[in-house]
């Protein structure tokens, strides 16, 4: 999971598969927490592991992802007073869901985010989503 700010006053919050390729995103406002979406991304989701960084590290996340049989692959937040260990060589894979955001950035009006109203931005980020598929 990752998220990459679109504007000044929104974020993109989003789910990337293994090839880093999106699943699924979520826009909202820029002050909206990061780990508040996670839930909602990850509903109906299957898989092994769930990359994310720190800012993604709470005991409820951690608690959803064990109930989808997935292994947690967050490192601590420097605020949790007891860290909790996960597989560096696993988390080296977190980079793709970076990877998957600069390749929505190569859409011009992605990343300059033309579009006014979020419905019409979130229209052709899904646009971008399909274009990144079909490659």
């Amino acid at each position: 999971m990752g998220r990459s700010r679109g504007g000044l006053t929104t974020k993109i919050h989003m789910l990337a598969d293994a090839l880093g390729r999106p699943l699924r995103f979520i826009i909202t406002a820029g002050q909206v927490g990061d780990v508040t979406q996670a839930a909602a991304l990850l509903e109906g989701q299957a898989g092994e592991a769930v990359l994310a960084d720190k800012a993604y590290d709470s005991n409820a996340l951690r608690a959803t992802i064990a109930q989808m049989g997935a292994e947690a692959v967050i490192p601590s937040n420097r605020t949790r007073k007891i860290a909790i260990p996960h597989d560096p060589a696993v988390y080296k894979h977190r980079n793709r869901i970076e990877r998957c955001f600069n390749r929505l950035k190569h859409f011009r009006r992605f990343a300059t985010r033309y579009e006014r109203r979020t419905i019409h931005f979130a229209g052709f980020a899904f646009l971008a989503a399909a274009m990144i598929w079909l490659r």
